[in-house]
């Protein structure tokens, strides 16, 4: 980090819609005096069905507006993102902010909770064909079986209908796949799901866990500001929201998640 970054500097948050938000939430949760930067890519949501191509030229310049904005840390808040783009991300920001993703501090919790479990793993079509998970739990050396599926329409739904029961008849149909069954605990490989998390739980017993990254990953921002002598300690915290299309989705999810109205900017990365 340069010498210069101030615990003041805002934390950037990044993801294609309002799954983002999850993680904003659980962020201004352990950290309330934190400000906040929040780009929502609306304009291309969802990322989970794009190229990977797209998704680094997507992410690489909404880094690059988030460092005009003199972000501290700069949060991946997607999976498919993170999946892609994050070394590309992190190499061009260089030292210039922390840069995190949403997989890492899950993969961390897997490590010291879930040794030799029986994990499941749902997310998009971007996120599980990576293997990203997979890669990244074989190498823990923890004798954890991670078995997967993708649930590539999920999040265009939670989008449009949000936390509605129109997505049960989804959730059934995803999650009666074999390789869903006899799991210890299911991971939420998309940042959009944990808005749903509580019609995930009741089609699996008690005795499966949902992992909610959100709050995993709210944990980790925390730390990760401590380690680096960044916490902001004083003054009264701001968000600001911008959004490269503006959806009314958006403008409604974002009033829910943080019980106030909330000023969204139209910023068009890509005018």
């Amino acid at each position: 980090m340069k010498p210069n970054h101030s615990p003041s500097q805002p934390i950037g948050i990044f993801d294609s819609g309002i799954g983002g938000l999850t993680v904003a939430h659980a962020i201004v949760t352990h950290l309330p005096k934190e400000n906040l930067i929040y780009f929502g890519d609306t304009a291309h949501l969802p990322y989970g069905d794009k190229s990977t191509a797209a998704i680094q030229a997507y992410a690489v310049k909404i880094a690059h507006m988030l460092l005009q904005q003199e972000c501290k840390l700069i949060l991946i808040a997607c999976n498919s993102a993170s999946a892609a783009a994050y070394d590309l991300v992190k190499e061009y920001v260089g030292s210039k902010a922390i840069v995190m993703n949403v997989i890492d501090p899950v993969i961390q919790r897997l490590k010291v909770n879930y040794r030799t479990k029986r994990i499941g793993l749902i997310g998009t079509k971007q996120t599980i064909s990576s293997h990203i998970y997979k890669k990244k739990i074989d190498n823990l050396n923890a004798g954890i079986t991670l078995t997967s599926h993708v649930t590539n329409l999920l999040a265009s739904a939670i989008e449009e209908f949000g936390d509605h029961p129109i997505i049960d008849a989804l959730l059934k149909e995803y999650l009666n796949q074999p390789e869903l069954h006899d799991i210890d605990a299911l991971v939420l490989g998309c940042t959009h799901y944990p808005i749903i998390k509580d019609r995930i739980a009741k089609l699996y017993a008690p005795s499966v866990e949902i992992i909610d990254s959100s709050d995993i990953v709210g944990q980790a921002v925390k730390k990760q500001l401590e380690k680096n002598r960044l916490l902001n300690e004083g003054g009264q915290s701001t968000k600001r929201f911008y959004l490269s299309d503006y959806t009314e989705s958006f403008a409604n999810n974002a009033k829910l998640f943080f019980n106030e109205t909330i000023q969204l900017e139209h910023y068009p990365l890509w005018d």
